[in-house]
């Protein structure tokens, strides 16, 4: 794939690495931001990584834009001939389906929704062709999930469903969005899945609620002392259906500082995983509780 690249006024290129998502365009997106960082290049003050393509912001008066576009251009070569393989984690999100607090907000907003009879999780169920919402549960939760974009909403992980085309869920977002929804949703749009990192608007189909908190301005919570963004682009989520009981032993876990992500550092190679998508995620899955 070959790169397209905008000029946005005087301190931004705009890099446009495919007008489709997938792992492979990530993976130029990411080692061309990561490469853009090590460069040390004089004059960038910013990167930013998206799901297919990134942005760069720099001062016009230390490097001029010309100058600035050879070598992202050149940094595009070397990313090309990269190996695409990611010393990376996997962690596991609780998620409780179908909960309270997202099925009240739902509720509210059914003149927005394009099936105003289902809930969010039935209607996605529906068009997606599976018979039951334990089914949709299982193939949303069955697999994992890349972590191809960090932001729009401070803390909030855009995620990418790491099976064949032909199995991926697609959702449309709501006809008109929400003014509401509660902080930590598990959210879809699109082909992405989402967890809301504070409450506020949003146009996402609503499926259930995750206890760990992602995003802490104040770092109070345990698990984001060292840094108040809990995702990074890269990381591999698993999905773990909890019951009520479970969500409120671990909020209160959180509450008292108990509560440990798991977490597992791996290595994903693309090729590897083209090659045989199901025996990598399995073996992805499996390290989550290895020893």
């Amino acid at each position: 794939m070959s790169c397209r690249y905008t000029f946005g006024g005087d301190e931004h290129i705009f890099v446009e690495v495919d007008e489709a998502m997938s792992l492979e365009a990530f993976f130029t997106s990411l080692s061309m931001t990561n490469a853009v960082r090590d460069a040390n290049i004089k004059g960038v003050t910013e990167i930013g990584p998206a799901n297919a393509s990134f942005q760069i912001k720099f001062n016009p008066d230390e490097i001029h834009p010309d100058d600035m576009l050879r070598e992202l251009k050149r940094l595009e070569e070397t990313a090309e001939s990269a190996e695409p393989v990611l010393n990376t984690r996997i962690v596991e999100i609780p998620v409780y389906y179908q909960d309270p607090w997202t099925h009240e907000t739902l509720m509210r907003f059914r003149e927005r929704h394009q099936d105003p009879n289902a809930t969010d999780i039935e209607y996605a169920a529906a068009i997606n062709g599976y018979d039951s919402v334990g089914a949709f549960i299982e193939a949303h939760s069955g697999a994992p999930w890349f972590v191809s974009m960090v932001g729009f909403v401070s803390g909030l992980p855009f995620l990418y469903q790491m099976v064949d085309r032909s199995r991926q869920i697609q959702v449309p977002k709501y006809l008109r969005p929400r003014t509401d929804t509660p902080k930590l949703t598990v959210g879809y749009g699109g082909c992405f899945s989402c967890v809301y990192s504070v409450r506020g608007a949003g146009g996402y189909q609503m499926f259930g609620i995750t206890p760990m908190p992602i995003y802490d301005p104040e770092q109070k919570v345990n698990h984001l002392r060292d840094f108040m963004v809990f995702f990074k682009p890269g990381d591999i989520v698993k999905w773990k259906p909890i019951d009520r009981d479970e969500y409120d032993q671990t909020v209160a876990d959180v509450e008292t500082g108990r509560f440990r992500p798991l977490i597992r550092d791996v290595v994903f190679s693309l090729d590897a995983f083209n090659a045989d998508i199901d025996g990598t995620n399995a073996r992805l899955m499996e390290s989550l509780h290895a020893d």
